[in-house]
């Protein structure tokens, strides 16, 4: 059985190894963060109008409380505002990931290529077509940000509780948005080996979710601050295909080998739980 801590720290890891990875090639991150400020701006911009505007829309959601005492009303609606900031920075963050992957597509590509590079064995060509890929990817794009806004109204309602529901929200909004940050972020080291649905990621996730959680959770955190992700997203990039790669048990070569010797032949690494490599309908 793995030891808990060491998977959590080797979760954390994987982050901080994309973050010495590109800072070693400072033109290619500061290509990553271009995207990331971008959509940023877009949506730091959105948050503000939320946040100005919040007083009135937590008076709108509880008008049962308008009779209450004053102490209680403003715990339960201080409560419902906690809930709806975490349940939104959430929806926030994971359609941030997908529209930053998508708005900087070639330059992720190619971070996600110079990791591969730098730890060997990296994967063959893939035969999928342009157009298909760019429509599965737009698919399960969809289905990420729909399964972030049902995570967001779940949080929001937790925060009906009062005291105790903040914080469950936020935690659960941190736990469960970095769970779908992950899927997104090991798409494209998955997609290069021919697991190209959602459903075999998850497995894979699953079968070390310490691990995942030490790399998805602190990385959400980060990404959530306005600014930081700039810096953070092309890091995480990096991050989640080393991640990717040790799910898949994908050997790494000695750093001299990786970059300098041929990349010896490996075997395919076997699909989760053995499921065959088919690509979704």
């Amino acid at each position: 059985m793995a030891n808990p801590v060491r998977e959590i720290l080797g979760g954390v890891g994987a982050l901080a190894r994309g973050f010495g990875l590109l800072l070693r090639r400072p033109r290619l991150f500061l290509l990553g963060a271009l995207p990331a400020l971008i959509t940023s701006l877009l949506f730091l911009a959105l948050f503000v109008v939320l946040v100005m505007n919040l007083t009135d829309l937590t008076a709108w959601a509880t008008p049962f409380a308008d009779g209450w005492d004053e102490v209680w009303r403003n715990l339960v609606r201080g409560a419902v505002a906690v809930g709806a900031l975490a349940g939104t920075i959430l929806l926030m963050v994971v359609s941030f990931t997908t529209l930053t992957l998508a708005l900087g597509a070639p330059i992720y590509d190619k971070i996600t290529d110079l990791v591969e590079q730098e730890l060997g064995n990296p994967p063959a060509d893939s035969d999928e077509s342009l157009w298909s890929s760019m429509g599965r990817a737009v698919r399960q794009s969809l289905v990420i940000i729909l399964a972030s806004l049902l995570v967001t109204v779940l949080v929001f309602f937790i925060g009906f509780i009062p005291v105790a529901g903040a914080v469950i929200g936020a935690v659960l909004a941190a736990v469960l948005g970095g769970w779908l940050l992950g899927i997104e972020l090991v798409a494209g080291s998955f997609d290069r080996r021919g697991y190209l649905t959602i459903k075999e990621r998850r497995r894979s996730m699953g079968t070390r979710r310490l691990r995942v959680l030490g790399f998805t959770v602190p990385t959400y955190l980060l990404l959530a601050i306005p600014f930081v992700a700039v810096v953070v997203f092309p890091a995480a990039t990096a991050g989640g295909t080393i991640l990717a790669r040790q799910l898949l048990g994908v050997p790494e070569l000695p750093r001299g080998a990786a970059r300098s010797a041929p990349v010896p032949p490996v075997p395919p690494v076997p699909p989760p739980h053995g499921h065959p490599q088919v690509p979704p309908a």
